[in-house]
């Protein structure tokens, strides 16, 4: 009960990278635990700066029941200037604890982990709310990490996408993006400089930007039956998520930071365009529709994080990968 053990960021990626389907099935589940009451998840705490108000550290403690019985917390940072200095904006930790002792038994490089459960919660849900694994045209709004993960996962899900369309507000991120997605993962992409054009005409839309408020605002930007991920969750207009119809994650937590959908509670005064959770969807409890646009707002729940962080520190150490150290606890006897 006193080993410890870290598991490094390419370690993690590698895992992922070759269990991406698992992965998927594992955040499925964690869904429909979390939906049964099996878990507990309080609110993230934020931990900002004065001199830096677009910096923030966030902490999420959870704990995760079911097959996984295990506690934890994810420390991650997001720094959007890292971007002008060409390292990447997020870099996280993740400690996991033993739910009978409460001791740590695992710390596990998590900017991977946090990336893997994003893109895999987002694969998931264009799958409950198209009904398949077929997109016309995909636009993925945002060039980076997050978006180059989830597009790794459509892959692995083997989506069929007839044509990829990158749009960022840097147009030497997009074309970077497309080259990879062309010449790594085999898609037909192409790049569009103008936001409007890139979303006109999409089945799927994927926001994944490091936008702090809407710059999306014109109600009539999505077409009846669009299917919007919104992963960046602060992309939209309140205006926009009124006339949608609008799935979640987890509703109290996706209500709170100025998201798109909580800035709606705020203008409006009431909840009543939330049609109910990602769960609710895989339960048959909430159909998509057709008439409206259909918005997916995940909050991010810390946890996928532990269900994602158990899944690549089992297979870690089942395959050798893990780092022990040793002595890790001063004192493992009380007296």
């Amino acid at each position: 009960m006193f080993e410890f053990s870290v598991i490094g960021g390419k370690t993690a990626r590698d895992i992922i990278g070759r269990t991406r389907q698992q992965i998927v099935s594992e955040v499925r589940d964690t869904y429909l635990t979390h939906h049964a009451g099996e878990s507990v998840n309080p609110n993230s705490y934020f931990l900002r700066f004065p001199d830096k108000p677009d910096s923030r550290i966030i902490a999420l403690p959870a704990y995760l029941g079911g097959n996984a019985d295990v506690a934890g917390i994810k420390w991650i940072s997001s720094f959007p200037g890292n971007i002008t200095k060409g390292f990447p904006r997020a870099s996280a930790a993740l400690l996991l604890n033993d739910y009978e002792t409460g001791y740590p038994f695992a710390c596990l490089e998590a900017s991977q982990i946090s990336a893997a459960r994003t893109a895999a919660s987002a694969v998931l849900a264009a799958e409950q709310l198209t009904g398949g694994r077929t997109a016309r045209r995909l636009t993925i709004v945002g060039a980076g990490i997050i978006a180059r993960n989830i597009l790794e996962f459509f892959t692995a899900q083997e989506w069929s996408v007839d044509e990829l369309v990158i749009h960022d507000r840097l147009p030497e991120y997009s074309k970077a993006f497309a080259e990879y997605a062309t010449s790594s993962l085999g898609h037909r992409a192409t790049t569009e400089d103008d936001l409007t054009a890139a979303l006109t005409g999409s089945d799927l839309v994927v926001l994944a930007t490091t936008a702090g408020e809407p710059y999306i605002t014109d109600p009539a930007t999505f077409a009846a039956g669009q299917v919007v991920l919104n992963v960046s969750l602060r992309d939209i207009g309140p205006e926009i998520i009124l006339g949608a119809q609008n799935i979640l994650d987890d509703i109290d937590h996706c209500l709170t930071a100025n998201t798109s959908p909580h800035l709606a509670e705020q203008k409006y005064g009431h909840r009543d365009f939330i049609d109910g959770t990602l769960a609710d969807v895989i339960r048959g409890d909430v159909q998509p529709v057709k008439d409206r646009p259909v918005i997916f707002s995940p909050f991010g729940l810390g946890v996928l994080d532990l269900a994602v962080g158990m899944h690549v520190y089992r297979t870690a150490r089942e395959s050798g990968e893990s780092v022990d150290v040793p002595d890790f606890f001063g004192e493992t006897r009380r007296w």
